[in-house]
């Protein structure tokens, strides 16, 4: 490799970001142009700096960082996104390359990892672990062999995050502080939840939020 690789880097927690930069800044081929909090700031820097490669966390303050996926992916496409995020990759995934990024690698996995998510995505390659391809390709199997899609895929990441959070016993008073959201918002969410999955009643979606929980922790 004899040009140089630009990374803009996209996280509101500063010494994760700083811890970033410095996994980056050990490949003589790689230089970080730029750092942002924000979708906004994120945006403005890739217009100055044109980056090859934008690192995202999913939560950036009250933002999703997948909607910066999503507008790079639409305004910038030469430009590769590689999720980097706090979540679990079981969960947002999927929601992640359907967005438009090309990997997905999780905050509390090893420095090595990183890199190796790094020097796939840069080569054009899609990086996901071993877990998640293997379960991927599960879904893609199982999927073939129904005539619907599992109900659950339908699912906007926002619902997905109160899916979770229902299924990990909070109430929608603690879901919407804990999403830095009003109540009447999640129960928008909520609402969009049942319809979505066919779901009655507040009781029900509970108990299938638990098992649905329970489920993607193992």
């Amino acid at each position: 490799m004899n040009h140089i690789v630009k990374f803009l880097v996209v996280d509101d927690h500063p010494l994760f970001r700083q811890g970033l930069v410095s996994v980056i800044g050990n490949n003589q081929h790689y230089q970080v142009v730029g750092e942002a909090t924000n979708i906004s700031e994120a945006l403005d820097l890739v217009k100055e700096t044109a980056p090859h490669v934008v690192l995202i966390d999913i939560s950036l303050h009250e933002e999703n960082g997948l909607e910066l996926v999503k507008t790079l992916k639409s305004l910038y496409p030469d430009v590769t996104s590689l999720v980097v995020s706090m979540y679990d990759e079981i969960i947002y995934a999927s929601s992640a390359l359907k967005a438009g990024a090309r990997g997905y690698v999780m905050k509390q996995e090893a420095a090595s990892t990183l890199i190796q998510a790094i020097e796939t995505v840069v080569k054009g390659k899609i990086y996901l672990s071993a877990d998640m391809r293997e379960r991927l390709l599960d879904s893609m199997v199982l999927q073939d062999s129904k005539s619907d899609l599992d109900p659950v895929e339908q699912l906007s990441v926002r619902e997905l995050e109160v899916l979770r959070l229902l299924g990990q016993g909070f109430g929608v008073s603690e879901i919407a502080e804990t999403l830095n959201l009003s109540a009447k918002t999640i129960n928008v969410y909520r609402d969009n939840i049942k319809h979505k999955l066919a779901i009655a009643d507040a009781r029900e979606l509970r108990k299938f939020a638990i098992k649905w929980a329970h489920l993607n922790e193992n």
